[in-house]
């Protein structure tokens, strides 16, 4: 009968409550500002950080729903709420970069008058505050639902840099036009780093193979582990990309001996490639293939003969 082993940790989640505070707080000082002074560049960014409002919302929600114990309809337990989080988030921040370019081309083809010095200041403060809450959530930057967030966060950061430029080069120059080509400028930037965070989140929906493994050297190892004479079936994929699974049939001489070849398989799959979520299923020599699809065989190495 197949063995499974598993082990779970806990850690300490991102800090998205106080993260989503400071950024609602700055976002109505900011949508303010940016209409007084009638900076696109400005009322853009208040809409990035409402947006990270709602994007901290969603992946703390998502952090609360991931703590959710085990049960009979969910064995898994929630753990991949998070990377659905950060899928939702990507595509939000997605519709935002469309609004963003819509507008900064209506603004290139019909320029507006901007005050430069109040849009320097309030630009200047939001890049400070942007940068408090884009270090909060670096600290945790290797969760998927934590790097969303971040990404949302960073883009406000660099869109407070571009109304921080734009203010000085109107004031200097009163050449309107800087505002709405940095913010094209940021939009592709912010474009990049979501495509790869969607990639990435639905992979991992799609349960591939971890980018991080060579399911290759996992079979080659699994079929080394003595006992066992072949391996086929092998699969891993992530829970989330922190946690790895894997399920594989394993070929032994001896099915009596089960019992040393799954210790030893577990060991290897732990200490070498840190898989501990693990479902082997070991089958007599030369039946198990027969009776499923195979794709992909990993015998065990012959030993060369001595000269």
């Amino acid at each position: 009968m197949p063995a499974h082993h598993h082990r779970s940790s806990h850690h300490r989640g991102p800090p998205f409550v106080p993260a989503l505070a400071i950024t609602l707080v700055y976002a109505v000082v900011e949508l303010a500002g940016g209409l007084w002074s009638g900076s696109l560049a400005l009322v853009s960014d208040a809409g990035h950080m409402f947006s990270d409002v709602l994007a901290l919302g969603l992946a703390a929600a998502a952090v609360a729903l991931a703590r959710r114990p085990v049960s009979l309809r969910h064995s898994y337990g929630w753990a991949r709420a998070e990377v659905i989080g950060a899928t939702l988030n990507g595509l939000i921040m997605l519709a935002i970069i469309v609004v963003l370019v819509v507008e900064a081309v209506q603004r290139m083809l019909a320029p507006q008058p901007v005050i430069a010095g109040g849009v320097m200041l309030i630009a200047f403060i939001g890049l400070m505050v942007n940068a408090v809450v884009a270090y909060m959530l670096s600290r945790s930057a290797q969760n998927l639902n934590a790097r969303a967030a971040l990404i949302h966060v960073m883009g406000d950061l660099l869109s407070s840099v571009a109304a921080l430029i734009a203010g000085a080069v109107i004031w200097a120059t009163g050449w309107l036009l800087i505002d709405p080509i940095l913010s094209l400028v940021i939009a592709g930037l912010i474009l990049v780093s979501t495509l790869r965070l969607l990639r990435e989140t639905l992979h991992v929906l799609m349960e591939g193979v971890p980018a991080a493994v060579d399911l290759e050297q996992i079979g080659k190892t699994l079929a080394k582990v003595p006992g066992v004479a072949s391996v086929h079936d092998l699969h891993v994929w992530g829970i989330t990309p922190e946690s790895l699974a894997l399920s594989a049939h394993l070929e032994v001489d001896d099915l009596a001996g089960w019992g040393a070849v799954l210790e030893a398989a577990r060991v290897v799959l732990h200490d070498r490639f840190g898989i501990d979520h693990v479902t082997l299923q070991p089958e007599e020599r030369g039946v198990g293939q027969l009776h499923t699809a195979v794709v992909r065989v990993w015998p065990r190495k012959k030993k060369q003969p001595q000269p």
